[in-house]
């Protein structure tokens, strides 16, 4: 559980810092980052899957393809909390941003739960069901703690 939490906090801190790293040296930190977070997460959901070595093989293409799917929906969150920051910058965020800022959340949660749906039924296919139902539950629980401490620093909209 202490993985998942450094995990979770590792995962906010790059949803939320990859779209302000400007230089080089930041981007370069952030890579490295992304890169430990990956193995980490990648280990996490070894650890948990208890795959046989048949299922292994079918299972980690899936995965890796289900988390270069999941990139874009990482960087339209990312920006999505680039632009929310920028409308606070006034006193009042507009309607208009306001209703775009809104638009946009609803369609990365839309996208997400697109996503969850169309892998999950890859993973029936080439995995028993309890397995697939494992695997989707140890996302959801990543990425609910990472909105959480996301939206832990996140003011409303006034």
């Amino acid at each position: 559980m202490k993985k998942l939490l450094g995990l979770v906090i590792c995962t906010a801190a790059l949803l939320a810092g990859q779209v302000y790293a400007q230089d080089t040296a930041a981007n370069k930190d952030m890579q490295s980052l992304r890169d430990k977070m990956k193995t980490e997460k990648k280990a996490l959901v070894a650890a948990n899957m208890q795959l046989t070595d048949t299922e292994a093989t079918k299972f980690w293409p899936i995965y890796d393809r289900y988390q270069n799917d999941l990139r874009p929906i990482n960087e339209r969150l990312g920006a999505a909390i680039l632009a929310y920051a920028d409308a606070l910058k006034a006193e009042r965020i507009p309607d208009a941003a306001a209703k775009r800022l809104l638009d946009e959340s609803i369609a990365v949660d839309e996208a997400e739960a697109k996503l969850h749906k169309d892998y999950a039924a890859r993973l029936i296919k080439v995995i028993p069901v309890a397995k697939a139902a494992r695997y989707l539950q140890i996302e959801f629980k990543i990425r609910a703690a990472m909105r959480y401490e996301m939206a832990a620093g996140i003011p409303l909209v006034e």
